[in-house]
This record gives structure tokens, C-alpha cells and sequence, in this order.
């Protein structure tokens, strides 16, 4: 039972418990990259996220919702925008087959088997037949393990297919699934896993997967469709950009060294030098990406960011007031604001105070944002709208103690009965009943 029971808060990992890299420009591409396949899934693409979360491991994953998860690793090792789509396509098939739901049916039966093994065990053992007893014990969680692990496999195999049809129907090839599967299967080799069977692995193996996928994508008409160049350079980009971002500058440098002059690799070095604290030679690599392209939103962004973490938002309002107007995007805003903010000066606090009011009207998800915005407040001595954004805060990253208490101070300077008030009055219900229910648990 112990080991069913850790194989299924595996199985429910919170996705919380990792930091989620949220960024403008890779957002914006997941959603044009998925989108064709969440349609062809039978969604809406609005209705569907596609995130990043900071995990070497080469992994995605639904968790519940209509979000898939990727982690950073993922991305570093495809080799092409294509390999992405496959493991996305795969992840819808278990979204669309409510597959994290119908988890709780292979659960119940898992858990069935483990209870009957217990009871006729501890029969058989107050019977007088002590190793008899253990024996069915132990026969019985391996049955219900065996289960379990048959019922994953089988989701495991009906997403792969479930992603074959979506990639068909939106005209895309499937080449970067079986590819993607290869990269996987040399894992395996390395890892010295028996290929013999896929018994005992919640997935099938890479083999086995590769074996089925292969009859059905090469008969497919979009089998030898090329990749959308487009997208594929914008693949590039983000992938450089995210590297740049969670890898350590010298294994950054090595892999886009000063000899390469193309646009990933000075998207790179950008953030490499960044976070090196050589902020001259990053923002050189920035205007070097301004100078091939002088009003790219996201070039625009990345000057910003490096002028305001080097202590100088002044400068940064310029590149980052562009950026805002050419895509409207919340976290570029909220970047602007905090630029705003950190000048110091009274005449920036109007604008900061609309931009940001702006970005958490398009973006409530964003703790940050919900902080500059209280900063805001708390300067134009308008402590109750600095408590509910604070509330707001609190509740969004699980701080429930510290969000009801807010809410509460919210609450009283705040007028009964408008939006504010009641907002105040929805943040302080639902945290003081997350509050008691912790309570309760101990």
C-alpha cells in the first residue's frame, strides 16, 4: 500500500513546488504553436495554457485543468519546434481523455485488490498460518501495483494516439514525435533499462511507442511536410533565450560562443552576461538584436530588463514603453511599472499606477504585478486598495493566513457594496476557510 500510495503522489506532483518561468515572448509562442493542436483536440485555444516550468528533467505534463506543463529541459534538448509539437500533441490527448480525472478508476480498483489482499492475509495469519498470511499480503500489493501500472500504461498509449490524430488534422508532421521518442529511448539505453517489457513502468516503452507511432504517421499525408520556418526561428530564439536564463553563464558561453553571430546566440549571451553582472556586455548584445531588428517588442524588453536591474530605470522607461505599445502585453507592462517605480520620482507614479492597474485587469496571475501595484497605492497613501493588492497577492501564491488578514484591513477602509469591497470580502472567505480547514487537519 505504501508503495501504491507514492507512486500516486508521483503520479499528482504540485506544480507549485516549481518555479514557473513566466515570459511574454515564449508565452505568445506556445500559444501559436499549440494552437492548431488544441483546435484539432476539439478545444479552445483561450481556453488552453501551455507554461514553462524550471526542471532540467526532459518532461511535460497535465496536472489537472486544461494547462500542460513543460519543463525547461524539454526545450533545451529538442532539436526542433516540431519534437515540441509531438510531446504537446501527446499531452492534449490527456487532457481531451480527462485522463488526470479517470486516474481515480485505476486508484479504486488498485486499491480494492490491496484491501482484499489485507483482509484474507490477516485471516490467514489469525488462522496460525503466519507466512501464508504475509505471502497473500505481498502477492496482493504486487497485483494491485500491476494494476495500477497497466491502467497508466494504457492512458499513456491512448494519448499517444489521441496526439497522432490531432497532429494529422492540424496538417503537421509527425516526424518530431517519432524523433522526440528516439531522444527518449536513448535515455533508456543509458539508463540501462531492460527493453525486453514495458511490465513494472507506468509508461510503455520508448520502443513500443515508437513501433505504433511509426504505421501511423508515415502513411499520414502531412508526414513530409516541412516545419513552418517562421516558427521554427522563433523556436530557436526562445529556446537560446531560455537557456541564457537557467543555465550557468560558462556552460551558456560555450554552447553560443562570441564566434556565433546569429540572433539566439546573442539572445544567449544576452542573459548570460546578465546574470554574470556584466551589464555593459549584455546590453551590447542587446543592441546588437536591436540593430538586425530595431522594433522587436521582445529586444526591446530584454534592454529594458537589463537597464533596470543594472540600477538604471530611468533609461529602461523608453525601451520598455515601446515594448508595451507594440504588444500590450501584461508582464511587459508590469516590468514597465516596476521601471516607473524604481525612478523614484512622483511624476512616474500616475503612469506606473495605469499600467499596472492595466496588466492585473488582462493578467490577475501575476504576484508581481499585485506588488508594484500595492507599492503604488501605499505611495499615494491609499492603504485599503495596498491591502486588497497585497490580499490578492497572498491569496495567489497560498499564503492564506497572510491573505485573510489583508483582506480583512482591505475591508475597512474600503465602502460596502463596491467591486473593491466585495473582492476584499471573496479573498478574506475563501483563505479563512482554507485557514480552518488547515487547522482542522492538525
Amino acid at each position: 500500500m505504501a508503495i501504491l500510495l507514492a507512486s500516486l503522489a508521483l503520479l499528482a506532483r504540485p506544480t507549485l513546488a516549481q518555479q514557473i518561468l513566466r515570459d511574454a515572448e515564449t508565452e505568445a509562442f506556445m500559444a501559436d504553436m499549440s494552437g492548431p493542436l488544441v483546435k484539432a483536440a476539439g478545444m479552445e485555444p483561450r481556453n488552453v495554457q501551455v507554461l514553462v516550468i524550471n526542471d532540467p528533467e526532459i518532461n511535460a505534463f497535465v496536472a489537472g485543468g486544461q494547462y500542460v506543463w513543460v519543463h525547461s529541459g524539454l526545450i533545451a534538448q529538442a532539436d526542433n519546434v516540431n519534437q515540441v509539437q509531438g510531446v504537446v500533441a501527446h499531452e492534449l490527448g490527456h487532457i481531451e481523455g480527462g485522463h488526470i480525472i479517470r486516474s481515480a478508476e485505476g486508484i479504486k480498483e488498485a486499491t480494492g485488490i490491496t484491501l482484499l489482499s489485507l483482509v484474507l492475509g490477516a485471516a490467514a495469519m489469525a488462522a496460525g498460518g503466519a507466512e501464508a498470511g504475509m505471502g497473500i499480503m505481498g502477492a496482493g500489493q504486487q497485483a494491485a501495483m500491476g494494476k495500477f501500472l497497466a491502467f497508466s500504461r494504457a492512458q499513456e498509449s491512448s494519448a499517444d494516439l489521441a496526439g497522432a490524430r490531432y497532429l494529422s488534422k492540424a496538417g503537421i508532421s509527425g516526424k518530431g514525435s517519432l524523433e522526440f521518442f528516439k531522444k527518449l529511448q536513448n535515455l533508456e539505453y543509458r539508463l540501462a533499462i531492460p527493453q525486453d517489457d514495458s511490465y513494472g513502468r507506468t509508461h510503455p516503452l520508448s520502443g513500443e511507442r515508437i513501433n505504433v507511432l511509426r504505421e501511423v504517421y508515415t502513411v499520414d499525408p502531412a508526414w513530409d511536410k516541412p516545419v513552418d520556418p517562421q516558427l521554427e526561428a522563433r523556436f530557436e530564439r526562445i529556446k537560446a533565450k531560455l537557456i541564457g536564463f537557467v543555465s550557468e553563464p560558462n556552460q551558456t558561453l560555450r554552447k553560443y560562443p562570441e564566434s556565433d553571430q546569429t540572433i539566439p546566440a546573442h539572445y544567449a549571451r544576452a542573459y548570460a552576461w546578465h546574470k554574470s553582472a556584466y551589464p555593459q556586455k549584455a546590453l551590447a548584445e542587446a543592441d546588437a538584436l536591436l540593430a538586425a531588428v530595431p522594433h522587436d517588442p521582445y529586444f526591446l524588453e530584454l534592454k529594458g530588463q537589463i537597464l533596470l536591474e543594472s540600477g538604471k530605470p530611468a533609461d529602461a522607461i523608453a525601451p520598455l514603453r515601446e515594448a508595451v505599445k507594440l504588444t500590450n502585453q501584461p508582464l511587459i507592462a508590469t516590468l514597465l511599472g516596476h521601471a516607473l517605480i524604481a525612478t523614484e520620482d512622483d511624476a512616474n507614479f500616475a503612469e506606473a499606477e495605469q499600467v499596472l492597474r492595466n496588466a492585473v485587469a488582462r493578467d490577475r496571475e501575476n504576484p508581481f504585478a499585485w506588488y508594484q501595484l500595492g507599492v503604488v497605492y501605499e505611495r499615494h497613501g491609499d492603504t485599503a486598495r495596498a491591502a486588497l493588492a497585497t490580499a490578492e497577492r497572498y491569496s495567489m501564491m497560498g499564503q492564506d493566513a497572510m491573505a485573510m488578514r489583508s483582506a480583512d484591513a482591505a475591508m475597512q477602509g474600503l465602502k460596502p457594496g463596491t467591486v473593491d469591497y466585495l473582492r476584499a470580502q471573496d479573498i478574506a472567505m475563501v483563505s479563512r476557510a482554507a485557514v480552518e480547514q488547515q487547522r482542522k487537519k492538525r
